[in-house]
């Protein structure tokens, strides 16, 4: 196959995880007779500082263009330390959903056996824990009107769904649980919000057309509180913008690393591949990054993309190798044990060919 795909690296750590990603998967598709096409384009701080537009019309366009976009992460502390700034790098990010409809984030919390003394919580409570998170991306208050009166002292930003918006992601959560263990959770704050409770009735509405499916309800405190509690009681996690990018952050620390959650968000047009981690910034040039995020986030891109099953599983398998048997960065070994950002990009194409 011909894959032409669109590379966004970004800002902070993402060219150095990007590009540990792009040598794994240069390797898996040398192996299996694949031709990669790989397209570079600017977001985030560097488009900002290139064109003044941190997701510029041409990034667009070769999005719209590719087969799949990899993307690494974007923000810098100059723009986070400055709330008065019209221009951030994360309205790039906001852009690149809205534009390429890419309503649905995907996050599987995995749990590595080699890492579970890594977990801050305890073995028995993570060893089987399995679940996917599916949260709703263009939507809810992340893209509701915004701004302050006139005094600037009154801040508003305004949550907003529409039926439509819910039922299409509930819909494509029943179809994950449909494949999974046939088991949803659609996680809301009804007692409170209208939105939730717009949800509540979506949900509950299309619960018959799932029989097979065994549908909860939680408030996102409980579900919260159940993510530490007991993870292993979730299969499929169905839920809003704001709250999902909460619990998704919460539910990635349990495998011991951040920086080893890839996801995946699809829409309406090109999907787009990424690790959940940020920029980290402080890290930028020292080959410290994990890049095992992003290079499973290209594994999820050529099951999900492509449906190149057994490339994205060998991917998968020597990532387990290299968790196995110590190749990892600091983030998980320590300092003293740890491989560099491009030693372990190295090794885990070394081990494909």
């Amino acid at each position: 196959m011909n894959l032409d795909i669109a590379v966004l690296a970004g800002d902070g750590i993402g060219p150095e995880v990007v590009d540990q990603a792009q040598k794994v998967s240069n390797a898996i598709a040398k192996k299996y007779g694949h031709t990669i096409n790989w397209t570079p384009a600017l977001t985030g701080a560097a488009a900002i500082d290139a064109v003044g537009n941190p997701y510029p019309d041409e990034t667009h366009q070769i999005c719209m263009n590719a087969d799949a976009v990899l993307f690494g992460a974007i923000g810098l502390p100059r723009f986070d330390n400055d709330p008065s700034n019209p221009v951030r790098p994360e309205q790039g990010l906001l852009a690149m959903r809205k534009k390429l409809g890419l309503y649905a984030n995907i996050r599987p919390t995995l749990v590595f056996p080699s890492l579970l003394h890594k977990s801050p919580l305890r073995q028995e409570l993570i060893e089987n824990a399995d679940f996917v998170c599916i949260r709703e991306l263009t939507g809810g208050i992340y893209f509701g009107d915004k701004g302050r009166d006139e005094s600037r002292n009154t801040a508003y930003d305004h949550c907003v769904y529409t039926r439509e918006e819910v039922e299409r992601i509930i819909r494509l959560a029943y179809s994950y649980a449909m494949q999974r263990n046939k088991k949803l959770t659609i996680v809301d704050k009804a007692n409170v919000l209208e939105t939730s409770r717009l949800w509540r009735e979506v949900g509950q509405g299309l619960e018959k057309e799932y029989p097979e499916v065994k549908t909860e309800y939680l408030l996102v405190d409980a579900a919260a509180m159940r993510i530490i509690q007991w993870p292993e009681g979730f299969d499929v996690m169905v839920t809003e913008n704001m709250f999902g990018d909460i619990l998704t952050d919460e539910a990635s620390v349990i495998s011991g690393s951040m920086g080893l959650m890839p996801s995946a968000s699809i829409g309406l047009h090109t999907s787009v591949f990424e690790p959940i981690h940020g920029s980290y910034p402080q890290a930028t040039g020292l080959n410290i990054a994990n890049p095992i995020g992003t290079v499973l986030s290209a594994a999820m891109m050529f099951e999900y993309a492509f449906k190149l099953m057994d490339e994205a599983q060998e991917i998968k398998d020597v990532v387990n190798k290299s968790l196995a048997e110590g190749v990892v960065t600091e983030d998980i070994a320590g300092k003293d044990k740890a491989y560099g950002t491009s030693e372990v990009g190295d090794w885990l194409a070394a081990q494909i060919k």
